[in-house]
């Protein structure tokens, strides 16, 4: 399906806000909140806040996590109707690691326009300030809150060469930070909290050097970790026994192959058939 977003259709306008010093909004963010006919939002009290100091009056009806799914009959009959539809979080752009993506990809399947204004979003300041190699990257957002899921998702990233983007919340910090430790080894890393507000501060250093200092900290933070650099021989290793490695880490047999097809430098094809001719 091809999307010719401007051309007059009804759309549903994804809106990034400020994440903390309002003067962060866009001049054509505040344009399309004014066009909208109502605004989606995931908390409108915050969001009343934030349209009542740019003077703008508009309809906002909740959008959150828990009725996302019941909402997006609502936005696609009012699309077909022809209102045009803002979509807003707390703070942020819609859908990263907030509301947002239920609704969206509804509205993409019936062949609606869905239309995302660039704009303010924590984890690319965090990135681009962190002194850390800023591509490639992963943005993984936010792990689960089970130790065991947490560890398994962790080693499912710990020999990847890129670095990782995380987003944490205080009272989970500096556990997440041990089982990094435990796991990805003393690497870089940098640490950023309350970004663009009047207490933002970045700590940088290793894992464990920032270890006894989280506790301290209080706010929302993002995460960015330096890939594994280490320059592993495969070559006394079979294809078998490299793909059961992944495997073990978490890792889906598709993907796995994937990875070892390129750090192999062969077609995956010929790791595919190798590794089916002989696992057990």
């Amino acid at each position: 399906m091809r999307q010719s977003s401007y051309d007059g259709s009804a759309s549903l306008y994804l809106i990034p806000t400020p994440i903390g010093n309002l003067d962060d909004i866009t001049v054509r963010a505040l344009k399309t909140l004014k066009m909208v006919d109502f605004v989606l939002c995931e908390d409108t009290r915050e969001s009343s806040k934030l349209l009542n100091h740019f003077h703008i009056k508009k309809k906002l009806v909740s959008c959150h996590e828990y009725n996302e799914d019941k909402i997006k009959d609502y936005v696609i009959s009012s699309l077909k109707n022809g209102k045009n539809i803002g979509l807003i979080t707390d703070q942020g752009s819609p859908v990263v690691s907030d509301p947002g993506y239920v609704v969206s990809k509804a509205v993409i399947n019936y062949h609606l326009n869905v239309i995302a204004l660039p704009g303010a979003t924590a984890f690319v300041p965090a990135l681009t300030s962190s002194g850390i190699c800023p591509s490639p990257f992963l943005f993984y957002g936010f792990l689960q809150t089970k130790e065991s899921k947490i560890k398994s998702e962790l080693m499912s990233l710990s020999r990847l060469p890129y670095t990782l983007i995380f987003y944490e919340a205080p009272h989970r910090i500096e556990k997440t930070l041990r089982y990094m430790s435990d796991i990805f080894g003393n690497r870089n890393i940098s640490i950023h909290r309350e970004i663009s507000k009047l207490h933002e501060e970045i700590c940088r250093g290793t894992i464990q050097e920032l270890i006894p200092i989280v506790s301290q900290l209080k706010g929302e933070f993002v995460l960015i970790v330096d890939g594994n650099h280490e320059i592993i021989d495969y070559s006394d290793m079979t294809i078998l026994e490299h793909v059961q490695l992944y495997l073990e880490d978490g890792m889906s047999e598709k993907d796995a192959i994937k990875v070892v097809a390129k750090e192999r430098g062969v077609a995956k094809s010929i790791v595919y058939k190798e590794y089916h001719q002989n696992k057990r």
